[in-house]
């Protein structure tokens, strides 16, 4: 899930308080935590610089290319899961991250970045907690079924210390052409709209039509195969998605709103947290 890009590489003066303890998750020679200072910050915005702009064609401002580091001003506010292999040099051993951005964040933010492209007013009337996911990455050579996991451990982990109730963010895929993702599109929109009370929409001023298939000439299975993982694991737990595609001239992607439900998530992580990589 992306996540808005601006600004300089910021300080962590802003940051909310977690009062809820998260601890250190060690697997092999991987370890699972949050970020805990500037450093750790910085490390993950150079593998997200890495995975955004020259692995996926972003486009970044010549501010973020100057420093290699996928930088915005939501980072000094929010929370970062990162996996480190801590069989690398230290500075570089950040191979997986994601953001977390809880209503106490969005509060000091001026608002949920995920709002700069689809109407979340559904999700935010809601009396529970709230949490966006965004900035997802994994550096190439880590794209596992061990680091997922290990990944979406955090995020079950984080989600029951925080007693989230829905999480959402914007997922991608690649290219800005929707009619090359019409299969995908057109199967989401007919297999995995949310109901009325969790029903998020594109902006009307950014809203790409995703019906762009006859349901009746849709193969089920050819669409789930060219949908990317980390959407695939989304849907596996009953992932809802948002009506309306957004398209992402920087960031090179097609973005849909993803809505989960967590007490589908934290079900299945208590039983033996699975997702794979499908």
């Amino acid at each position: 899930m992306t996540a808005f890009r601006s600004s300089p590489i910021p300080q962590t003066t802003n940051k909310v308080s977690t009062p809820t303890a998260f601890l250190p998750v060690t697997a092999g020679q991987q370890v699972l935590r949050l970020a805990e200072s500037d450093a750790d910050i910085a490390a993950a915005q150079r593998l997200r610089y890495r995975v955004f702009y020259d692995e996926l064609g972003a486009r970044p401002s010549p501010e973020i290319a100057a420093s290699r580091h996928d930088v915005d001003a939501f980072d000094s506010i929010c929370e970062h899961l990162i996996v480190e292999d801590m069989a690398l040099p230290k500075g570089n051993r950040v191979v997986g991250t994601y953001r977390f951005m809880r209503r106490e964040h969005a509060a000091v933010a001026g608002g949920f970045y995920t709002a700069n492209e689809f109407d979340i007013s559904p999700l935010q009337r809601r009396a529970g907690a709230i949490m966006e996911l965004g900035r997802s990455c994994v550096d190439v050579g880590y794209r596992d079924r061990n680091t997922m996991q290990l990944l979406w451990r955090g995020i079950a982990e984080y989600v029951m210390a925080h007693r989230i109730e829905v999480m959402f963010g914007c997922g991608s895929l690649s290219g800005t052409d929707p009619d090359k993702h019409a299969l995908a599109l057109s199967y989401l929109y007919y297999n995995h709209l949310p109901p009325d009370d969790l029903r998020v929409k594109a902006l009307p001023d950014r809203y790409v039509e995703m019906r762009r298939l006859n349901p009746e000439t849709i193969d089920a299975r050819r669409a789930l195969i060219a949908l990317p993982p980390l959407l695939k694991g989304y849907l596996r737990v009953g992932a809802f998605i948002g009506e309306g595609a957004v398209i992402d001239e920087q960031f090179n992607t097609i973005d849909i709103c993803v809505i989960v439900k967590t007490d589908l998530i934290t079900g299945r992580y208590t039983r033996h947290y699975d997702l794979g990589q499908g």
